[in-house]
């Protein structure tokens, strides 16, 4: 069944919430002012490692609207410890929690929260919070201690693996390259900083205006920190200014807000800074050692590849780094392995394409690297490369049009034309360089549930505890209902961010729309079910006999596609004596699929290098994409496009510095932090290549929200090297690095 007049699947269609966001109508976490607010501010440790002795409160509190300090030793009875019962929250693990006991486990790390009636009284007084520490030599300097680095098992999966005899295989080859490429620690610095508004209830219950990409993974969190009931607790995120990975764990200005809510019994908000905001997960430092062999016309003989990366002392926090080179490229002989190295930081979290991003940085540009080795085009030796089938789970792809990427993109690139000699290209006084790279990113389906309600008035409403951090999932939900239920779009009324509403996942890992989407999908079916139900129970119903496939619903009721006789959505209800259908299903992906799911991509950058100078520009990128059916190509073409400026920021600006005399973050604010600005983004070119897959899921979709980045980061530096001959390994490419002999 579907619309028979309109359909609104793969058409450019603007956000429906567009408007609410551009004159201020949406509302961020801490937007929210309820009656009697009271206002925290996160005090921080000064110390990496240690234990707190005393913590000196009598200053701040003698500050006239002050209400209270809460420390370690002053606050609410909290349930038992993440590290002996661990936190069901996604992605796995136990997130910090704040003012649990006296050890100071990373400089940043929340020792004390001061309430009071004005922010800015909140913020005066924390000024004044004094803390006596014993401190403890801490270990942050990651490359003084990755030698110590060990493999690390999660949940008793590793990421090595291993095939063949890859050292042998490397002797033997004609052609070999053994390199090492380094990512420092990234931040995500989304426009919408951390922010809680607790909103106590006098039946000890609790609502939270949060920052999160994920209501239901939070409130659960709650609940098991607090030992509160689930149905106590509830969880709003309707509007969420960026994350990029960043919320998909609850973070701690989080049950800071809930403490101080139910101790004061009265509503508190919480928001952390800027500076704060480097305090939380960010993007592991890291070095990729890798070794790569192959025959003189280009075919690889051995790929070697270890990843050794940081994580924090009390969690063991890793994501697939090297194994997606096994997806991308044949190789009979291959040693993967993956090493993490303890320091006194917290803990890192996900950020965009968490892995991907990373792992093929190091891949593509080592790619790049043998192409020159055996005199081959990069384009052309990762052809004679191509792997039609998933090498780590040994299963053919549901679909992969990859080869059509790089045909399209190298094609609108005008990659034919490149001189293949490093600084053999020039414009005017600056050099100009072509390099290109592949993408790739997991097309995950989650379980999810929605509802969907049909009135008799023609009015849709669909529902969904997911989040929508940006990539348009309140249009993506209007526009999947409108089309099943035959309705205008300005008829339909989305609703997410709500943890009463029916289960859904975090949004987060690209799985949003094949997830939420399919379970849109399957709550309107059985609406159309139910129409067709009361439809046919009108005596001498014009209907009676048709089965679901023979009819379709337009906006002034459900007609036989072949007949040319309907019966009015009025009349259909007042058969049932009903003015409203209301349904909810779930949706969740096939766990015996006999296929791997991935998404694709063939990313072409050009830059160009001030000669004398050494400034890059990257004027020109094509990134061709192969990602299943679009449902809105306005929509989807912005996600490529933020997060190529994401793989821009990747590749030349973005870098948080440690001091490890103190172990602490110290770029720590936007004007030390550097990300990519209007003056840094030129052309972009979004290319969706036609791909039919009607096995990955219902809807044959696949998410677009990471494979933007993935390989941009590596293209840029692959054109930085044809550019200016000179390989930079060490990320970002910054001006000294170019300079330097």
């Amino acid at each position: 069944m579907a619309n028979m007049s309109t359909s609104y699947l793969g058409k450019p269609t603007s956000r429906v919430d567009g408007r609410a966001k551009v004159t201020g109508a949406a509302k961020y976490a801490a937007e929210h002012n309820v009656s009697g607010l009271a206002y925290g501010f996160v005090v921080t440790s000064a110390i990496a490692k240690g234990r707190i002795l005393r913590i000196h409160t009598t200053d701040a509190l003698s500050v006239p609207g002050m209400l209270d300090v809460f420390t370690h030793d002053h606050r609410p009875k909290l349930a038992a410890s993440a590290e002996k019962y661990g936190d069901e929250v996604a992605p796995p693990g136990s997130p910090f929690r704040p003012l649990y006991d006296d050890r100071i486990r990373f400089s940043g790390q929340p020792v004390a929260l001061v309430v009071a009636e004005e922010l800015e009284t909140a913020r005066f007084a924390a000024s004044l919070i004094r803390v006596d520490y014993e401190q403890q030599q801490h270990v942050t300097d990651f490359e003084a201690h990755h030698g110590r680095a060990r493999v690390v098992s999660e949940n008793g999966e590793s990421q090595s693996h291993k095939r063949g005899n890859a050292a042998k295989a490397f002797s033997q080859a004609p052609v070999r390259i053994e390199v090492e490429y380094r990512i420092p620690v990234e931040h995500h610095n989304p426009m919408e900083m951390f922010g809680a508004t607790a909103v106590w209830e006098d039946d000890d219950r609790i609502t939270v205006y949060n920052k999160t990409q994920g209501p239901q993974n939070c409130r659960n969190y709650v609940a098991n920190v607090f030992g509160m009931a689930q149905d106590a607790v509830r969880i709003l995120s309707p509007y969420v200014g960026g994350g990029f990975g960043s919320g998909l764990r609850p973070q701690y200005e989080l049950p800071l807000a809930v403490l101080a809510a139910r101790a004061l019994r009265r509503s508190v908000q919480v928001a952390l800074t800027r500076q704060q905001m480097f305090t939380i997960g960010y993007r592991a430092a890291n070095i990729q050692s890798l070794a790569l062999a192959a025959e003189r016309d280009g075919k690889l003989a051995s790929f070697r590849h270890q990843w050794v990366g940081m994580t924090s002392q009390f969690e063991n926090f890793q994501r697939n780094y090297v194994t997606w080179s096994s997806l991308l490229y044949k190789c009979d002989n291959v040693e993967l392995v993956q090493k993490l190295v303890k320091l006194d930081q917290n803990t890192p979290c996900d950020m965009r394409a968490p892995g991907g991003a990373e792992g093929l940085f190091a891949i593509e540009c080592a790619t790049d690297e043998l192409a020159y080795a055996a005199g081959l085009d990069p384009l052309t030796l990762r052809l004679s490369n191509y792997s039609d089938k998933d090498q780590i789970e040994d299963k053919p792809y549901s679909s992969k049009e990859l080869r059509e990427c790089y045909r399209q993109g190298a094609e609108k690139f005008g990659w034919s034309k490149r001189n293949p000699q490093p600084r053999s290209m020039k414009d005017g006084n600056e050099l100009v360089g072509w390099g290109m790279a592949t993408g790739i990113w997991e097309a995950m389906q989650m379980k999810a549930s929605a509802k969907a309600v049909l009135t008799a008035n023609g009015s849709v409403e669909i529902s969904s505890a997911t989040a929508d951090i940006g990539p348009g999932t309140y249009t993506m939900m209007t526009q999947l209902a409108a089309d099943m239920l035959g309705v205008p779009i300005e008829h339909v009324t989305a609703k997410l961010g709500d943890s009463a509403l029916p289960d859904a996942p975090v949004e987060g890992g690209s799985f949003t729309t094949s997830s939420v989407g399919c379970a849109i999908q399957a709550a309107c079916r059985e609406v159309q079910k139910e129409l067709l139900r009361l439809a046919q129970r009108i005596p001498r119903s014009p209907l009676a006999g048709a089965k679901l496939e023979d009819v379709t619903l337009a906006e002034d009721g459900i007609r036989h596609k072949s007949k040319n006789v309907e019966v009015s959505l009025a009349d259909a209800m007042r058969a049932g004596n009903i003015d409203r259908i209301e349904k909810e299903a779930s949706a969740e992906p096939n766990e015996k699929s006999k296929y791997s799911h991935y998404t694709h991509s063939a990313v072409f950058a050009e830059i160009k290098v001030d000669e004398q100078i050494g400034v890059v520009r990257v004027t020109r990128i094509v990134n061709a994409v192969a990602a299943g059916r679009i449902l809105n190509p306005k929509l989807a073409a912005s996600q490529i496009l933020g997060a190529v400026v994401g793989g821009i920021g990747m590749a030349l600006h973005e870098e948080t510095l440690t001091d490890n005399r103190f172990g602490r973050f110290m770029t720590h604010n936007l004007a030390d932090y550097h990300v990519p600005v209007n003056a840094d983004v030129h052309a972009i070119d979004v290319i969706f290549v036609n791909e039919k897959d009607d096995e990955i899921n219902p809807l044959g979709v696949k998410g677009v929200g990471e494979i933007g980045i993935v390989g941009t980061a590596a293209a840029i530096a692959n054109a930085v090297y044809h550019a200016t001959g000179k390989r930079v390994r060490d990320l970002p490419i910054t001006i000294d690095k170019l300079l330097r002999p």
